[in-house]
């Protein structure tokens, strides 16, 4: 499979998608048209379908220049944002743990709460992308759940991927996060050498997605809210507790 990081407006992705040797592709989150249009062009691929994992702009902003330029390609995502009408052109409604078939292959959708109510992860081989509910080491802000959402959505269920899986976000937020990672938790040697090898990459122009399951469970503070420093550091009773905490603490952070 094959996976092409989309670099979109400031600091998105969108993903293409496609099986190796085969001309058709998905695309996840495409804020804008024209960025894709000309990954396409150069991957040599046919766009035949759109993943959204969440409702907000920046990552459905090109849904009907692509479905127009297309021929009316199915727009997937959140049943509960399909009732509401809130993605552009959406034409599919996808449940937790519904599988569909595109492009030849099999997607399956997790429904991941807590950025926004309609948040969708789609898992697919060994990689999954989870747009604005995980970045590399951080979440997304809470806008539209709660710190009981978040924790259920990160920790009991994409945080229970296999270790392998392949982590794809919507942003280039990565060395910022880690910036905050190291000051959950000082300490933290994985943290220290993921930064390192972020900023190195972001030097010399490169994504620093996918990070892997693995790896954001040793640097990922709001995956890590059980764990005995993060928990003294930033208080809590309970994993949902210390994650709203967490939380908090990084919209402030500078």
């Amino acid at each position: 499979m094959r996976v092409v990081p989309v670099p979109c407006l400031s600091d998105n992705y969108a993903y293409l998608v496609a099986e190796e040797g085969r001309r058709e592709a998905v695309v996840v989150d495409p804020s804008e048209a024209e960025p894709v249009l000309v990954a396409l062009a150069r991957e040599g691929l046919e766009l035949v379908a759109i993943l959204n994992t969440h409702h907000h702009y920046d990552h459905v902003g090109g849904n009907e220049a692509l479905q127009s330029r297309f021929g009316g390609l199915p727009v997937y995502g959140h049943t509960s944002d399909l009732a509401q009408g809130r993605i552009p052109a959406q034409t599919v409604g996808v449940e937790d743990g519904g599988s569909f078939e595109v492009a030849g292959m099999t997607f399956r959708a997790l429904h991941v709460p807590g950025h926004t109510l309609g948040a969708v992860a789609y898992v697919v081989n060994d990689a999954v992308f989870t747009g604005d509910t995980m970045f590399v080491a951080g979440c997304g802000r809470l806008f539209e759940g709660t710190p009981e959402m978040m924790y259920a959505s990160l920790c009991q269920k994409l945080g229970r991927l296999p270790g392998e899986t392949r982590v794809y976000c919507g942003h280039e937020y990565t060395v910022s996060n880690l910036r905050f990672a190291a000051f959950a938790e000082p300490e933290n040697e994985a943290v220290k050498r993921a930064l390192l090898m972020a900023q190195d990459k972001r030097s010399r122009g490169e994504p620093t997605v996918p990070g892997t399951m693995a790896e954001e469970h040793r640097i990922n503070p709001f995956l890590r809210v059980e764990a005995q420093d993060v928990r003294a550091k930033f208080g809590g009773t309970s994993g949902a507790e210390t994650l709203g905490k967490v939380r908090a603490a990084k919209d402030g952070f500078r």
